[in-house]
């Protein structure tokens, strides 16, 4: 996988989707506790909304709810959200493996869009290790803790189970970068990926039927006042350069 995404990267690849997933094996993340913790705001996280879902059928062997849990912290719409769900009711559900039968009990994932994945996948291929990616990501975006009455809630300890679920002193990672100043080379690069063979083709188009699509879309469109500035820039950067 390392060298598939540096391959996807130096072919001038973009990243508009990447999942991380953790497989609890031996059922350390209760999901119904952990919804309850986010409706009792111990849930210290930089997410602002999170939705809780239960979905399934009646176990018939021994008459008990066998509905699955989801819970999903996050926005669904934003460029990185959690996901935790039950897989072993899920196994149950879809093939029909008993819930004692089920490797995997739970199911962490991070679900990362666009440039949150980008950096994501920048930081995989510096330090070579999924799991440290992974765990970092979980510890910068969220933590469960226990409530202290009279203390801050940024100071509340942090819960037992999850902490043994995250770890201990695990790093975190910034998804997100400085915005980058402004120069044309990057508006031209991006011509060069995304509009040139698009556009070569809409020229070959207007060749083969005698039209002037391309020609008319050029007249016809209007510049930004962003645009003028830009260009207003350049020009004063190229009379700077005439002696």
């Amino acid at each position: 996988w390392y060298d598939f995404f540096e391959d996807c990267l130096k072919a001038g690849g973009v990243m508009k989707r990447l999942d991380l997933a953790i497989n609890d094996l031996v059922g350390l993340l209760d999901i119904p506790d952990l919804t309850k913790k986010c409706q009792k705001e111990e849930c210290i996280s930089l997410f602002r909304t999170f939705k809780s879902y239960r979905s399934g059928e009646l176990l018939k062997a021994d008459e008990k709810d066998g509905m699955g849990n989801t819970l999903y912290i996050g926005s669904l719409k934003s460029e990185v959200y959690f996901c935790l769900y039950e897989k072993d009711y899920e196994q149950y559900i879809k093939l029909g493996i008993p819930l004692d039968k089920t490797e995997t009990k739970n199911r962490f994932e991070i679900r990362l869009k666009n440039d949150r994945a980008y950096h994501a996948i920048q930081d995989l291929l510096k330090g070579r290790s999924i799991e440290s990616t992974t765990f970092s990501i979980i510890n910068r975006y969220l933590r469960f803790a226990d409530k202290v009455e009279g203390k801050r809630r940024t100071n509340w300890p942090l819960n037992e189970q999850w902490g043994r679920f995250i770890g201990r002193n695990r790093k975190e990672i910034q998804l997100t970068s400085e915005p980058k100043p402004y120069t044309i080379e990057r508006t031209l690069n991006w011509l060069g990926r995304q509009v040139a063979p698009t556009w070569k083709m809409a020229k070959e188009l207007d060749r083969l039927n005698q039209t002037t699509y391309i020609q008319d879309m050029v007249q016809n469109a209007r510049l930004s006042d962003r645009h003028k500035k830009i260009l207003e820039q350049q020009s004063m950067a190229i009379e700077n350069l005439i002696i």
